[in-house]
């Protein structure tokens, strides 16, 4: 991404130039798509939410594991305030997890992290084993030649932060991927990303007080010379075949040009 952002400014950008970025900090960032990356010659940007590189998991990530472990048709949920959830197949499941990720999505990092482990206590189940990188694996894939950028700390929402918290989030990241890898960390990645829903613009002055040359968010879209460095666009490649994703990249550019 750094790069791109050089060349974008220069004028040296090639034309349709594609940018691959991972977010949270998987292991599998390293073990599998590392491998890709390297045999391709295709390089990669990941954003690391660094509270969960000592061993514990995302919460929503927890949040499936939870849903995907209790037995019978429907499960109470009262103790989070969802009520009762049906279980009974596995869209039910997915419908259950969709319905607790969009009620604690938006409460204060430390409250989603007590209503998880609320929800454990109630259903006495175990842990997934941990599936994120650790510092060490965080700076071998740095050595490897992936830039690493910062997610803050807990990925909370931004916007429900106060402004003092939302810079100690930020913050905070970056100080601790710079004492790992022994490089400046210069590119962001806004938690969920939407542009005035889940960050504004302090978060955005707060980065520039920081020393960040750019940010990404999740809106869709491609990005030009006259777009925001901490505001820039992208999208997830979700699509199963290579048309389908061709299919996306069309859309985004034209969904740019036409908004111009």
């Amino acid at each position: 991404m750094s790069d791109a952002i050089k060349g974008l400014r220069a004028g040296t950008l090639p034309p349709r130039a594609v940018c691959v970025t991972f977010d949270d900090g998987y292991r599998d960032n390293l073990e599998v798509a590392l491998p890709i990356l390297q045999r391709t010659r295709v390089p990669a940007t990941v954003f690391v939410a660094t509270h969960f590189c000592q061993g514990e998991n995302m919460w929503n990530d927890r949040l499936i594991d939870l849903v995907s472990q209790i037995p019978g048709e429907r499960a109470d949920f009262s103790c989070v305030d969802c009520g009762e959830l049906e279980l009974g197949s596995l869209q039910q499941k997915r419908q259950a997890y969709s319905t607790l990720l969009d009620s604690l999505k938006y409460n204060p990092p430390q409250q989603r992290l007590e209503q998880v482990a609320t929800l454990y206590q109630h259903f006495d189940l175990p842990e997934a084993p941990a599936r994120m990188m650790s510092p060490d694996q965080i700076c071998t894939l740095s050595l490897a030649g992936v830039e690493i950028g910062a997610h803050t700390v807990d990925h909370p929402i931004l916007k429900v932060l106060s402004a003092d918290e939302q810079y100690r989030q930020i913050d905070e990241s970056k100080r601790y991927l710079e004492s790992i890898i022994k490089k400046p960390v210069i590119g962001f990645a806004y938690p969920n990303g939407k542009p005035g829903v889940d960050y504004d613009q302090i978060a955005v002055e707060h980065l520039k007080k920081l020393g960040f040359d750019y940010a990404v968010s999740t809106a869709w879209g491609t990005n030009t010379v006259i777009d925001s460095s901490f505001e820039l666009k992208r999208f997830t490649p979700w699509e199963k075949s290579g048309l389908g994703f061709q299919r996306r990249l069309l859309w985004n550019g034209l969904k740019t040009h036409v908004g111009r």
